[in-house]
């Protein structure tokens, strides 16, 4: 929940007063961040003016990886299938998610029961569930061989067919991270004050408005927070496509960070494939700045800070 909170140097003013935590409290988490997470990047940044084939002494290059991105035949199509499945993960989890999580947070046992049925995609590796779906989607012995027709899929090589792998992905997709998005929804709904429920049922709002009057303005933010990371998160999905699809059939699944992959790990040019790795993350934080900076999740405030 969020709300108005005093100005910045009343808020400093009090945080000195009651002993809020300074900077030193961030410094161990900083320190990680720089390690594991910048020191990488900068190498990464690195290679990217190199030629490399993984072994030996990497040589230097300039700018040609970067030069050559222009006449890279699949970088066109793998940007395209890297937003459309960017689209379809954010449109498909996020009202699936929201709903879900409005409806969990209720106090009633048997929401609770299905619920924690519901979370059980958490516990499960993302290799088990790209395996687990690969075979249930097989046209020979799997679901799909019944499914497929309803589908309009005869055969049902729902997987074979470029018009509709990349839904299947991100279908599959869904299914592992809507889970962890109804968690986010449903924490923060009980976060919401009971009585803003009942000063709306008082004036007469029921379920329908109450949820768009109440309970959607409220949760802004953690529906800013949510598509954050499903849109971040869609930059690096790799594994399950990997497995259901390897990026085909042809290239109709072959997203940016598979076509990394396949230009590191099968073509053997680590240079090339950092270029689209820093790519990937340029794209990535600018995404990530818009979407923050658009929203004004940047301004967020609340009355129930820590310490």
């Amino acid at each position: 929940m969020t709300t108005t909170v005093p100005a910045t140097g009343r808020v400093g003013a009090d945080r000195r007063r009651h002993g809020r935590p300074g900077v030193l409290w961030a410094l161990p988490a900083g320190l990680f961040f720089v390690l594991f997470g910048l020191a990488p990047i900068a190498v990464v940044a690195g290679l990217s003016l190199t030629r490399w084939n993984g072994l030996g002494d990497p040589a230097w290059t300039g700018l040609a990886n970067w030069r050559a991105l222009l006449d890279d035949a699949d970088l066109g199509h793998g940007i395209g299938a890297t937003v459309l499945l960017t689209v379809l993960c954010w449109a498909v989890q996020t009202p699936l998610a929201l709903l879900l999580g409005v409806w969990a947070a209720a106090p009633q046992r048997n929401r609770a029961i299905l619920s924690a049925a519901f979370f059980l995609p958490l516990l499960l590796s993302t290799a088990a569930i790209a395996l687990a779906w690969l075979s249930l989607l097989d046209p020979n012995f799997g679901a799909a061989a019944t499914v497929g027709p309803w589908l309009g899929a005869p055969d049902g090589n729902l997987l074979g067919d470029p018009d509709r792998a990349l839904y299947v992905v991100a279908f599959v997709i869904a299914w592992q991270f809507v889970p962890f998005h109804t968690l986010m929804y449903q924490a923060a709904v009980r976060q919401i004050p009971a009585s803003l429920y009942e000063a709306a049922a008082i004036d007469g709002a029921g379920r329908v408005r109450q949820f768009r009057a109440v309970t959607l303005p409220l949760l802004r933010h953690t529906i800013v927070a949510s598509s954050v990371l499903m849109i971040v998160g869609s930059l690096t999905y790799f594994e399950s496509i990997l497995l259901l699809t390897g990026g085909g059939p042809g290239t109709a699944t072959r997203v940016l960070p598979l076509h990394m992959y396949i230009k590191g790990f099968v073509g053997f040019d680590m240079g090339y494939a950092s270029t689209l790795a820093v790519l990937l993350v340029a794209v990535g934080t600018v995404l990530s700045v818009l979407i923050v900076r658009t929203t004004g999740y940047h301004r967020m405030t609340s009355d129930r800070e820590g310490l």
